[in-house]
């Protein structure tokens, strides 16, 4: 851009050396060379209506001239260029929506960007205000698809062409827009992928344009290749891992009919295992020896130690702390050991502190490379309203995911200790099986804006000391609906329901069912809701009713409120009962973060029981539920 500006300037200097100099007593200096045109030239562009709305925007961001006009100035010759390749960056935009006969013109100083000269003449004018550049557009007619075929590249892959059906989101009649024709192609070759060929691939994609007809035909040769079956993985990564564990999961893919789910659900399965911070999995580009399909499974490990800690406050009984450390793979099979203590009820007496430390074990990838083994311990001391006890709890649960949704649960537990009311605590020994199912379709662990969350849990205990038991069932449903796009406003439902049965005598206070309070129906105190004693303390009851719902809207960025109505019930019979049932609502500020949102909810009784407070704070991690 600058070489003719400098052959410019030079020309003087060479002719000045060429001419005679005759000696003169007091020689005038030469006249100076015209003035070098400055290397910055302002312009301004007006982008003329195209006479379309709908393309006007996307022009103009399109535009080059307009973009770079500041932060990348140009001289005059870089202004002409600039106009000059214009052109084409606005006609793809006009083609990407169908427009394929479109005139464009671009005119600088009122003179079309083309002209000869036109960028000395630039340089030579006198400076003023910036250059005007006018961009003018005619769309013409907008064209439609004519036909659409799909053609194999030899005549044996013609019956899985043919059974590929239309090419998804482009017909007859459509606008002949290229961006549906880019994605009906990224869709043909999935479709073939999923039907077993890997290997597909388009081999040629003819286009064409009748301008007298103003009609597009589209037409895709395809070679699906051949369908094929896993070859064994193979495990790559600088890992820690048991190289035997990660193969008995992936192992589970050879031999498997190829299919992107298949191979997808091995890498999930890898992934769950809860030691790596990424799975990645890489079909290879061509078949083995055998005609069969590898695949490499990538690992990079999480870091083996993590700690952390959260602090909560409810109005009724303060603060609330706790502090956990997580080893990772602790003997190379992917174990995780998680050691927390926590304390709560800080804000009063010291007699009525709660604590609890506690282990917990989690050994994964067990017989079938699925199942996992949760050992569970804890010690404990409760001071509550309802009773007081002190109790070392153990539990080891088998735990199986079934399909991509589903997991089962079921293991023995064991608890021991005292428990009781104003210093009469009694021994106890509990004996129990636990048996559970869990289902999860949302979208987001942490904050969830579409699908389901259920639950179910029976456990049977035996009274080892005195004989007799219970069962103690309780279910849950949670459902996450989106009302707007973009998941800005979510409804968020939850229900609950809880039972003991065939309990043939006292049932220890801690396994009767309670309500109220931050988990539960928010504006009351923590077990608050039921049946009383004289002092009215809570009794508990033989049944649980719950149900919340919640209106969460994104206001700003990582800020949200939230409306909602939290309602239950304790009975004393084993059927639950819809009976006295207390609400509460409220109002609630929510605060996006990487771990979960931070919540502050305000909540107000809307039926008061004796003693209840006149409202509820709660604040804490992650959503009410």
């Amino acid at each position: 851009m600058k070489k003719p500006l400098r052959l410019i300037l030079l020309i003087p200097a060479l002719l000045l050396a060429a001419t005679p100099v005759l000696a003169q007593p007091a020689a005038e200096p030469p006249a100076p060379a015209a003035e070098a045109a400055p290397a910055d030239l302002p312009y301004a562009t007006t982008l003329m209506p195209s006479g379309v709305e709908a393309l006007d925007e996307p022009l103009r961001q399109a535009s080059r001239l307009i973009r770079l006009s500041d932060e990348a100035p140009v001289d005059s010759f870089g202004l002409v260029a600039r106009a000059l390749g214009e052109p084409p960056l606005l006609d793809a935009v006009l083609r990407a929506e169908g427009y394929w006969a479109a005139v464009i013109t671009v005119r600088v100083a009122g003179e079309p960007a083309d002209a000869a000269g036109l960028a000395q003449r630039l340089a030579n004018a006198p400076p003023g205000a910036p250059v005007p550049v006018e961009v003018r557009i005619a769309p013409g007619p907008r064209y439609s698809i004519r036909r659409v075929a799909l053609r194999p590249d030899a005549q044996a892959a013609a019956p899985a062409i043919a059974a590929l059906g239309a090419p998804p989101g482009i017909a007859p009649g459509d606008p002949a827009r290229s961006g549906p024709v880019l994605d009906a192609e990224t869709a043909l070759i999935d479709r073939l992928r999923v039907a077993g060929y890997p290997l597909a691939a388009v081999v040629d994609r003819e286009v064409l344009v009748n301008h007298e007809e103003q009609a597009m035909d589209v037409t895709w040769i395809l070679a699906p290749g051949p369908q094929t079956r896993f070859a064994p993985p193979e495990i790559a990564g600088d890992t820690a891992v048991s190289r035997r564990l990660l193969a008995r999961i992936a192992n589970r893919l050879s031999g498997e009919p190829y299919a992107p789910a298949t191979q997808e659900a091995t890498r999930r399965q890898l992934l769950a295992l809860g030691a790596f911070d990424s799975v990645r999995a890489r079909a290879a580009a061509r078949l083995d020896a055998e005609g069969r399909l590898p695949v490499t499974f990538t690992f990079t490990d999480r870091p083996r130690n993590a700690a952390g800690a959260t602090l909560a406050y409810e109005t009724n009984f303060g603060p609330s702390a706790s502090v956990y450390y997580e080893r990772r793979n602790v003997f190379g099979n992917a174990e995780r050991l998680r050691l927390e203590a926590s304390a709560s009820r800080l804000g009063g007496d010291a007699e009525d502190n709660n604590y609890r430390i506690g282990a917990n074990l989690r050994r994964p990838g067990l017989f079938d490379g699925r199942t996992s083994l949760v050992l569970d311990a804890a010690v404990l001391r409760e001071r509550l309203d309802a009773y007081d006890r002190d109790a070392i709890t153990t539990s080891a649960l088998l735990e199986r995911p079934f399909g991509a949704r589903w997991v089962l649960q079921a293991g023995p537990t064991f608890e021991t200790g005292k428990i009781g009311r104003d210093g009469d605590m009694q021994a106890f020994t509990l004996a129990g099986f636990v048996m559970g199912a869990r289902y999860d379709n949302t979208d987001d662990p942490l904050d969830p804006r579409r699908g389901y969350r259920l639950s179910a849990t029976v456990t049977p205990y035996m009274d080892v000391a005195e004989g007799g038991g219970f069962a103690r069932a309780i279910g849950s449903a949670r459902g996450y609906f989106s009302l707007v796009e973009g998941g800005g406003t979510v409804l968020a439902l939850r229900g609950t329901l809880g039972s003991l049965v065939g309990a043939d005598r006292a049932v220890p206070l801690d396994k009767r069912f309670y309500a109220g309070g931050g988990g539960s129906v928010r504006g009351y105190a923590y077990q608050a809701i039921g049946p009383q004693d004289s002092q009215n303390r809570p009794n508990g009851g033989a049944s649980l009713v719950e149900g919340s719902v919640e209106i969460r809207q994104r206001i700003s960025g990582a800020l949200g409120m939230v409306a909602f109505l939290d309602g239950g019930s304790v009975g004393q019979a084993e059927t639950p009962s819809f009976e006295e049932v207390r609400f509460g609502a409220g109002l609630g500020v929510r605060y996006g973060t990487a771990i979960g949102p931070l919540r502050l909810d305000v909540a107000v009784p809307l039926n008061k029981q004796q003693g209840d407070d006149g409202y509820g704070l709660y604040v804490g991690l992650g959503q009410a539920f």
